[in-house]
């Protein structure tokens, strides 16, 4: 999801290809179109199944494991439609057996230990995702980040005082009882302009935020005359 310079794509830069138009489509967006920076293409292995992401504190050897959280890339209803930067998330995610979940923080404490044989000092967040396919949880990609839109799900479920424990981490010294995850269940639903993740006019006004029950979270918005109107 990196573009050829360095910049990220914003989660955009993949394409998931189920016939050989799709395929041929998105290598003239990368090599031709140049939409992604100086043209590279990496081919991966295809998986099947629901996507997971697990989320961990990290200081040199000694982490947290926090709550997983299953986010939503395709545009459209039923996993259909281009990738996107997420349309929505929740968490927990009931569909993680449990052996599924020891599985994949098996590989994340595996991660953990070759970062250290390396000689790697690493302060901050380290995010697995997982592909749950009939032969168990396979690593789609790591992020040295939290996700968008997954931390808008995972972060209302984090108990204790996280400002401490991110101060903790920063200066190497992580505690377990920093962060707790409460039982409390969150959903994030996407709201995008018209014809997102491709071209869209921006500009427009963005209604129904006053009085609003729900957390409201925003992303390339900003105030124009007093009001609130898409920007990106």
């Amino acid at each position: 999801t990196e573009q050829g310079d360095g910049r990220l794509a914003a989660g955009k830069g993949v394409a998931v290809c189920m016939s050989k138009e799709e395929a041929d489509s998105f290598l003239k967006e990368v090599f031709t179109d140049r939409r992604f920076g100086e043209g590279r293409l990496l081919v991966e292995e295809f998986l099947t199944g629901p996507e997971v992401s697990i989320f961990g504190a990290l200081v040199d050897d000694h982490y947290l494991i926090l709550c997983p959280a299953r986010d939503y890339k395709r545009l459209k209803e039923g996993d259909a439609g281009p990738n996107t930067g997420g349309m929505g998330v929740y968490s927990p995610v009931p569909i993680v057996t449990d052996e599924e979940h020891a599985t994949m923080v098996e590989v994340m404490e595996q991660t953990v230990a070759e970062l250290a044989a390396e000689g790697i000092t690493y302060s901050g967040c380290l995010y697995g995702g997982f592909m749950l396919t009939k032969d168990g949880p396979k690593v789609l990609e790591f992020n040295a980040r939290f996700g968008d839109p997954e931390t808008e799900a995972v972060l209302p479920r984090l108990g204790g005082d996280f400002a401490t424990a991110l101060l903790h981490a920063a200066t190497g010294c992580l505690k377990p009882g920093d962060v707790v995850v409460k039982d409390a269940y969150a959903a994030t639903v996407i709201m995008a302009s018209g014809g997102y993740p491709g071209s869209y006019e921006k500009g427009k006004v963005i209604t129904g935020l006053e009085n609003n029950p729900a957390l409201v979270f925003h992303c390339g918005t900003k105030m124009v005359d007093g009001r609130v109107v898409t920007a990106g």
